[in-house]
């Protein structure tokens, strides 16, 4: 965050404290000041310099129900030591914590990321990019878990683009397995669900995991039964390999992908046997036509500066999200912590709020609870550090997260 002084300073603090600065009348008192109004920021602590185009706050925010404490990574997109990714635990249905993820790529900040299929193969639900690469596509939207957003379909992610430039995007897949009987289309990609009578596609990126959970469950219900008809094709070199009847597990190999039918899908790639030449290919198209250098899924709250419709208010908790300044340079990583004496969490139309003050025009709520952590490496240490107060007992493991890299300040 750029240094800012003087009388711009003061009106700065005082916009984002919820106040009104206007002039006076001529031989008039000066009105009253306008109440700040609820979770307007109480106190932003001093910029600390974290690297190059890096910087950290603490902050604290107003509220009748308690006090409430956070912090924000502020990141220059415009400054070319600046550099930004998706942290992953090496596969996308795999967990490490977030302090984990960000030492073993150098990033000198990072923060948690997608909701993710807690408890089973703990696979992120939206679609995510990792070093422009895509690695996975979003479940279908009764499998989300996550708090209900208004418009919050699961395909919207906050990415950075190739252009440097931060924003919520859409990612739809478009994929199709094309062999000599015809073509399939693909519905899934690395996903922990499979649309109910549609075709998956798996690859090496998404881990040792079983697939077999993806046709389990219906659209709408984690704990409907299992498919009755089922389908695994193996694809090596171009070639099916193999044909089973059941879904498998274990890593694929570089040259090995899985197309998984469930129901109608299954009888789709009932044509295909073993030796047959079989052509797959897949993509995540951005509704923006920007391709993505990282994309991670997430709940839209704030777009345009206003927040989503029908947010919730009553429901406190921790959170982290992620903003970006109108201009797209400008990105804000942000938790608060809750669930404790210290702080009492924010609900999710207090958050949208907060995100707007800090400096955002648009932001997506990533997830937050015993998930939420921040972490950042201080100046001369070699490993990051958790700033901010997870509410479980031990920092949760995560599928993945949003990683900033930048050269060290001297």
């Amino acid at each position: 965050m750029r240094a800012i002084t003087g009388a711009f300073h003061a009106v700065l603090l005082a916009s984002l404290l919820g106040v009104l600065v206007a002039p006076s009348a001529a031989n008039q008192p000066s009105p009253p000041p306008t109440p700040p109004k609820e979770r307007a920021l109480a106190e932003l602590l001093p910029v600390e310099l974290i690297a190059k185009g890096v910087t950290h706050r603490e902050f604290t925010t107003t509220d009748a129900a308690g006090r409430v404490r956070g912090d924000v990574i502020e990141v220059n997109l415009a400054d070319p030591a600046v550099r930004t990714d998706l942290l992953t635990a090496g596969a996308v249905a795999a967990r490490s914590t977030v302090k984990h993820l960000a030492d073993s790529r150098d990033a000198v900040a990072a923060v948690n990321g997608d909701f993710f299929d807690l408890g089973r193969t703990s696979a992120p639900a939206g679609p995510a990019v990792s070093s422009g690469d895509p690695l996975k596509a979003a479940v279908p939207q009764g499998r989300r878990l996550a708090p209900a957003v208004w418009g919050a379909e699961v395909e919207y992610v906050f990415r950075v683009g190739a252009d440097r430039r931060a924003a919520i995007d859409r990612l739809v897949l478009e994929a199709s397995a094309t062999s000599s009987h015809g073509t399939v289309p693909v519905v899934a990609l690395n996903q922990y669900a499979i649309p109910v009578g549609g075709v998956g596609l798996f690859t090496a990126d998404w881990g040792a995991a079983s697939r077999a959970g993806s046709v389990c469950g219906s659209d709408t219900d984690a704990d409907a039964g299992c498919a009755l008809d089922i389908l695994e094709v193996l694809v090596r070199d171009g070639v099916v390999a193999a044909v089973s009847p059941q879904a498998g597990e274990g890593r694929l190999a570089a040259a090995e992908v899985v197309l998984l039918g469930r129901d109608g899908g299954a009888g789709l790639l009932r044509s295909l046997q073993v030796g047959d030449p079989v052509q797959v290919n897949y993509q995540l198209t951005p509704e923006s036509g920007v391709a993505p250098r990282f994309a991670v899924g997430g709940s839209p709250i704030l777009r345009d500066g206003v927040a989503a419709r029908q947010l919730d208010d009553s429901a406190r908790a921790p959170r982290s999200g992620a903003a970006v300044s109108a201009d797209g340079r400008r990105m804000y990583l942000v938790t608060i912590d809750g669930r404790q004496a210290a702080s009492v969490g924010a609900t999710l139309a207090e958050f949208a709020g907060l995100l707007r003050q800090l400096g955002g025009d648009d932001g997506m709520n990533l997830d937050g609870g015993g998930s939420s952590t921040l972490v950042y490496r201080k100046p001369g240490e070699q490993q990051v550090t958790i700033v901010n107060s997870p509410s479980d007992a031990t920092p949760r493991m995560v599928p993945n997260g949003i990683g900033v890299f930048s050269s060290r300040p001297k």
